[in-house]
């Protein structure tokens, strides 16, 4: 694909003035792509369908089928006009009050009065239709487009045909999403869920316009989702609300969060009402929402005035307005994902058990086996759940996370920031930028992924330009005074280009995963311990390599993997991935042609976590053990930050997700210990109180890490 070079008439290699519009910058791209948009319309991959081992029956019934486009919408094009519908603005509630004794508890007042308080949230018809259309506006300020995928609301349709409450599920990443969620389906005549909402609403005046909008609330007194759970009476009072609006038909929008396993018990209660027979079953909705800037100062309940208005002008003067796709995948049964018995996490075996002996090098075969991830729904959490139960609603969750993770579209800002931050990292042409977009979203839309844009490539540089202009270092190099793009050097601009690529590490998650695996074989060959030049023209065996694969796979966190899926077979078919990619060739194992510059990309991709888990080990030390958990993640936050700014480069990985990831990855093999009292302690387990053990482990991380 052929994109010729481009000229300024600047001389020296000026920086560009950062404000003036990206075309603006003397960019002259002769040959343009006549557009991206046919291409896709024409091989645009299906994304969406529910999983054919866990739910077959589901997935025979076609509701997602493979028809003629009927194309895109944009949700701010729409009017006041179209959202005269009256199914959204259905209820069962004529007082929309549920009463304690329909319970079955006794009247209360004090603590257990205000927590009833939260069961008397419903909709209402006339407040939802006026919040919805002052939603339209604020979002047409707020981004560019909302992107729906009409085939994929047309089978949301044909899925409310078959009389079962729907539950939305998405992946916790704005306040934005479920306000999204619930604003697209009352614009095409779909009932609008009940909102799962995690955070607190203080404000006594916003919090009775939240509940008649069918927003589930907090109680008054607790900070978060876990200060709730601990309650014992929070759990039964909550999972006999949920099952009475299930029974009445209602739907629910849940998020879910794998860094700190939010959502599951959610998940759980819904479970149960079809346990106790109150619905005969539910159909589940992954969603995917992806934003190519993710609006962080939207208006969050807590937040000030002073912030509020300046939120609004900086709505008004249209900085930073970004574009948003919505996908909603093909509903499945709950019930048969429940009874096919294919989704399942019980057996799961101690981090400890599966990757300690190869880390301390007392074998050199495998243990096959999943990693125990019981922490996504601890005990404390929902007690009364059997531990049958509690396993199986963890698969649940493990699966919507990564269901909801493959129904996303990668937008254009992904491209760019993956490309410049694990690819050209110290700069890069634009005509030599405009070639790798091209080449990565073949590679994506390979993978059964779609993108959330369409247009000519000039337009689609102009956008992702503009919108990580804040980020970016933008120069005219000579002798031809081609622009040149470089990622700043400062750790919000890292981090923020880091957070734009996860979704790609995702999607990439097996040739990455294999090609770290591929790196250590390498070093282990030449000997060269983690540095210098690596030699690509060898032979490797395809049991060892699968060995290495396994390992690596065991520090993955949660939502790479469906549990449907053993991590054996993962380490399968990430060595037969980096056969597809082209980094290996079968049987005499030469050099391909796509290695080494595709190994170090995929490479690339990990190293960011790969290294925060390094760095974090080697500031264990620093810690004043025994400490809180909370405690815990925020000093080594600061820790991390710190060794960031030494390192001058690589601040990315030194995300607050980040360090909680590596705590839990600890807590996991035995290198911190957890004491119960009155919160969690943590203190260093006594195996790796011993500096050799400490070392053999930052050996085992650094082995995959890419230098």
């Amino acid at each position: 694909m052929d994109v010729a070079g481009v000229d300024a008439s600047s001389e020296g290699a000026t920086m560009l003035e950062p404000r003036r519009p990206a075309l603006s910058w003397g960019v002259k791209i002769r040959r343009k792509l006549k557009s991206v948009a046919p291409f896709l319309g024409r091989f645009r991959p299906m994304v969406g369908q529910c999983c054919h081992q866990c739910t077959p029956e589901s997935l025979g019934l076609k509701l997602l089928c493979n028809s003629p486009p009927l194309g895109f919408e944009n949700l701010t094009c729409v009017n006041e006009t179209h959202t005269r519908v009256k199914k959204a603005l259905l209820t069962t509630r004529a007082t929309g009050e549920t009463r304690p004794t329909e319970l079955g508890m006794p009247e209360v007042t004090g603590y257990f009065g205000r927590l009833l308080e939260l069961t008397e949230t419903f909709i209402s018809p006339a407040l939802l239709r006026l919040v919805c259309w002052v939603m339209l506006k604020f979002f047409s300020l707020m981004f560019y487009s909302v992107q729906l995928n009409l085939n994929q609301l047309a089978a949301l349709h044909r899925t409310t045909r078959l009389k079962t409450p729907l539950i939305y599920v998405c992946l916790r990443q704005s306040p934005v999403d479920h306000a999204l969620i619930c604003l697209t389906l009352f614009c095409h005549n779909l009932r609008v869920p009940y909102t799962l909402y995690p955070a607190q609403a203080q404000q006594t005046w916003l919090r009775p316009i939240l509940k008649r909008l069918g927003v589930i609330l907090l109680p008054k007194d607790t900070d978060s989702e876990q200060d709730a759970e601990m309650d014992s009476l929070y759990s039964p009072v909550m999972t006999s609300f949920i099952g009475e609006l299930l029974r009445e038909g209602a739907g629910l929008s849940v998020g879910v969060s794998a860094g700190r396993g939010q959502g599951g018990q959610w998940i759980a209660r819904v479970r149960q009402a079809i346990t106790d027979g109150l619905v005969p079953d539910v159909g589940v909705v992954p969603v995917g929402v992806s934003y190519d800037c993710l609006p962080r100062h939207f208006i969050h309940p807590q937040t000030g005035l002073m912030s509020a208005l300046r939120f609004v002008v900086s709505l008004l003067k249209g900085d930073h307005r970004g574009s948003v796709r919505i996908h909603f995948a093909q509903a499945f049964s709950l019930k048969e994902m429940c009874e096919s018995g294919k989704c399942r996490v019980d057996g799961g075996r101690p981090l400890q058990e599966l990757l300690l002996s190869a880390v301390l090098n007392e074998r050199i075969d495998s243990i096959f086996g999943q990693k125990d991830v019981s922490w996504l729904l601890p005990p404390s959490v929902m007690p009364e759940l059997t531990p049958a139960e509690r396993q199986q609603t963890i698969a649940l969750t493990l699966h919507l996370m990564y269901s909801s993770t493959k129904s996303m579209a990668v937008m254009s800002t992904s491209l760019m920031a993956c490309l410049l931050l694990h690819k050209h990292r110290k700069g890069v042409r634009v005509s030599a930028l405009c070639r790798d977009i091209c080449w990565l979203l073949e590679e994506v839309l390979f993978r059964n992924t779609d993108v959330g844009y369409g247009g000519s490539l000039v337009g689609l540089v102009h956008h992702a330009l503009s919108m990580l202009r804040p980020h970016l270092l933008i120069a005219a190099a000579p002798p031809t005074k081609e622009p040149v793009i470089v990622p700043r050097p400062d750790p919000e601009s890292l981090l923020t280009l880091s957070q734009h690529c996860d979704l790609l590490t995702h999607i990439f998650i097996h040739a990455a995963v294999g090609a770290c695996a591929v790196s250590a074989m390498l070093r282990e060959v030449v000997g060269c311990g983690g540095g210098g030049d690596l030699e690509f023209d060898v032979v490797l065996g395809q049991a060892e390599l699968t060995e290495k694969i396994l390992q690596l796979t065991h520090l993955l966190s949660p939502g790479y993997i469906p549990p449907c899926q053993t991590a054996h077979g993962f380490a399968l078919d990430a060595a037969d991935c980096l056969v597809q990619c082209g980094v290996l060739v079968m049987e005499e194992l030469s050099q391909p042609s796509q290695c080494p510059e595709m190994l170090f990309f995929l490479c690339s991709l990990l190293s960011v976590q790969l290294r925060a888990l390094c760095w974090t080990l080697e500031s264990l030390h620093y810690l004043p053990l025994p400490t809180t958990e909370t405690a815990c993640v925020s000093q080594l936050h600061m820790l991390l930050k710190n060794r960031a700014q030494l390192d001058k480069v690589h601040y990315e990985s030194s995300s607050i997700d980040l360090v909680r990831m590596a705590l839990r990855t600890f807590i996991d093999l035995g290198v911190l210990i957890e004491d119960t009292r009155e919160d969690v302690y943590l203190d260093i387990g006594p195996l790796f109180a011993q500096c050799e053990n400490k070392e053999k482990l930052l050996q085992f991380f650094s082995q995959f890490l890419y230098k």
